[in-house]
């Protein structure tokens, strides 16, 4: 078990479709993704939002600066009976501002890829393969900000995904 993560794990992700529909993938160097397709994704960190730590892992991985269009699913599992996984996976859209780069301590490759590349490329992640199945009817949940539940929460960001 990861003890700095404790046993209950928060995740982001971050799909960004280009100009031309393809999906931006990774390959990473370690752990049960290692040498599949997958999304850029990684752990929340301290004092960060979900949605916030989707743009900085889509950056840290492969360069590009993005902006949440909205959030499109959840990701939860246990893993040994005991380790809550949880990600938010987030439809991100690529400012141009920076071309592709590898983050080579974490991965081998990154790529844009059609859905037909990633379809029938046997180490797509089976995360990525269902989200090919449901793209035409992804829904996005837009953030509503500038909200404040109540001083008494002492939130320094608050944001609602409806």
């Amino acid at each position: 078990m990861n003890v700095k993560r404790g046993k209950v794990w928060l995740a982001a992700a971050g799909l960004v479709i280009n100009a031309e529909g393809k999906w931006l993938v990774v390959k990473k160097k370690y752990g049960g993704l290692k040498g599949m397709w997958s999304l850029p994704a990684g752990f929340v960190d301290e004092g960060e939002t979900v949605d916030e730590a989707a743009l900085r892992e889509v950056k840290e991985e492969t360069g590009l600066h993005t902006v949440v269009l909205g959030v499109i699913g959840i990701r939860t599992g246990v893993i040994d009976h005991t380790i809550s996984d949880n990600m938010l996976i987030f439809h991100l859209r690529d400012l141009k501002t920076h071309s592709l780069k590898v983050e080579a301590s974490e991965l081998l490759d990154v790529q844009w890829k059609s859905p037909h590349e990633l379809k029938s490329d046997q180490n797509t992640s089976i995360m990525v393969h269902e989200m090919l199945k449901q793209e035409k009817s992804f829904k996005h949940h837009q953030p509503i900000q500038g909200l404040n539940p109540g001083d008494q929460f002492k939130y320094s960001s608050y944001k609602l995904f409806i």
